[in-house]
């Protein structure tokens, strides 16, 4: 484990978040999110009753189909699980997404249209997560064909858009200094 030894403690609450990327064979690209929390004790609940440990409170899916410009053409979402039978009647807003692009402001954008009670709470939150698993299923795969075909990179190419996006991709450290130093701006 890298974390240091915890204090002595139980576990209570899991959620798990899986998101995978797909390449299709129309071109177009599936992006899917697969949520799941579960206790470690039995609870009762009002409307689902008796719930037994490790069955889930909430198991949810979402599938954003994007082209290469990560403009997004469809949306499935689905609950399993939820604590309201009235849950997963929210699903068809999801279709609200199309044509929407992933870039800089997206989660912004989602939120003002499925926040609140125009959305799930759940699902909302996975398309985070979704938003990232496009880019790195994406961007490479398209960079791995562009290679196999040997075609070259695109003269003049523009700052790629990952830099200064965090720490390792700085434009003033090292690691752009050695692998884009055209973009390098530290001393």
């Amino acid at each position: 484990m890298p974390l240091s030894d915890p204090a002595p403690r139980e576990p209570v609450h899991v959620r798990h978040v899986v998101c995978s990327g797909f390449r299709r064979g129309d071109g177009m690209w599936d992006i899917e999110g697969h949520l799941t929390d579960t206790k470690s004790y039995d609870f009762s609940s009002q409307y689902r009753g008796a719930v037994p440990s490790g069955v889930p409170v909430h198991e949810m899916w979402i599938r954003l189909t994007v082209d290469d410009e990560l403009v997004i053409r469809d949306v499935e979402a689905a609950t399993d699980y939820s604590p309201f039978p009235i849950c997963p009647a929210i699903a068809p807003n999801f279709k609200r997404l199309i044509g929407l692009n992933i870039r800089q402001g997206f989660y912004i954008r989602v939120k003002e249209i499925l926040g609140g009670i125009e959305g799930c709470t759940h699902l909302v939150e996975m398309l985070g997560p979704i938003a990232t698993t496009a880019y790195q299923t994406i961007y490479p795969m398209r960079e791995r064909l562009r290679l196999q075909r040997g075609e070259p990179r695109a003269a003049g190419a523009g700052k790629p858009r990952f830099l200064d996006t965090c720490h390792g991709w700085s434009s003033s450290g090292e690691i752009v200094k050695q692998l884009y130093p055209q973009h390098y701006t530290g001393k």
